[in-house]
């Protein structure tokens, strides 16, 4: 039986077992797509990811996500975690920046120090959310009628929507109705008050995946890059900044948030577990 090379990855945390984790299997071209969703299934892990040869010449490799259920066309901790491992598994880039492919389109990642960060992709939806919707996540959060304080679509490939709350206990507090919720994936968003939760990050976010195999994920990319966004366009926070996720799930996930020009990087570390050899 074939084997191949295997890593698992904690991503979006200094602190070891305290990010997110992901799987990842390098040289992954000969496995057929139903075996790509039978190992990723079988982790049990938020996003499991698979490195292949790109197809677009200014590629340096493929990535292709997928869940305990579904494959994604991006996600954010897989693209750090995908790019850690390929580097650290020998590939060289062929510019300053990397570039991965995955089924949005390409996405420039860059080293910063010990870190890396990824450049925000564009929205697929974006703008309002509708009335009875954001009614439906305020009963599914058990919140207080007016406790959502402002809402968006901050959808670049996962289907996120987005909400904000005063204040940052709120956010820990939650414990979501899953039922209400299925078949959305719903991030919540508060501002940490300097006074009482201190300077170490400007706000606190969850991130609820209804239906999926890991219904809370503990440090999220393309959630915060979405979120980013919209913070950034209205306004509502500074060009850097740091986000606090995984606090109720007792990680410690962060986040680094970067506006430069027209550009918004979403960076963090990264770090291998697991190193060895997979066979199927």
């Amino acid at each position: 039986m074939p084997s191949f090379d295997f890593k698992q990855l904690d991503v979006f945390s200094s602190v070891a077992l305290k990010g997110n984790p992901l799987a990842v299997v390098l040289g992954a071209d000969s496995l057929s797509d139903q075996q790509m969703a039978d190992f990723a299934q079988w982790t049990n892990l938020s996003e499991t990811t698979f490195l292949l040869k790109p197809r677009d010449p200014r590629a340096d490799y493929r990535v292709r996500i997928f869940t305990t259920l579904q494959e994604l066309p991006f996600a954010g901790h897989p693209t750090l975690g995908s790019c850690h491992a390929w580097l650290q598994a020998g590939g060289e880039p062929r510019g300053e920046e990397i570039i991965q492919e995955c089924e949005i389109g390409l996405v420039r990642i860059r080293r910063q120090g010990d870190e890396l960060a990824f450049i925000a992709p564009p929205l697929l939806r974006s703008g309002p959310v509708d009335t009875e919707l954001v009614e439906r996540v305020r009963r599914a959060l058990a919140l207080e009628p007016g406790a959502i304080i402002r809402s968006q679509w901050v959808d670049n490939g996962a289907g996120w929507l987005a909400v904000m709350l005063a204040d940052r206990e709120a956010v820990l507090e939650l414990h979501p109705d899953y039922s209400q919720l299925h078949g959305l994936a719903v991030g919540v968003v508060a501002p940490w008050n300097p006074e009482r939760d201190g300077l170490e990050a400007q706000f606190e976010v969850r991130a609820f995946i209804a239906g999926d195999g890991a219904p809370e994920d503990p440090a999220t990319g393309s959630l915060n890059a979405g979120v980013a966004q919209w913070l950034l366009g209205e306004g509502l926070a500074p060009n850097r900044y740091v986000v606090s996720q995984g606090t109720a799930m007792g990680r410690a996930g962060r986040i680094r948030v970067e506006r430069q020009g027209e550009e918004i990087w979403i960076g963090g570390a990264v770090s291998v577990c697991i190193d060895g050899q997979l066979t199927l």
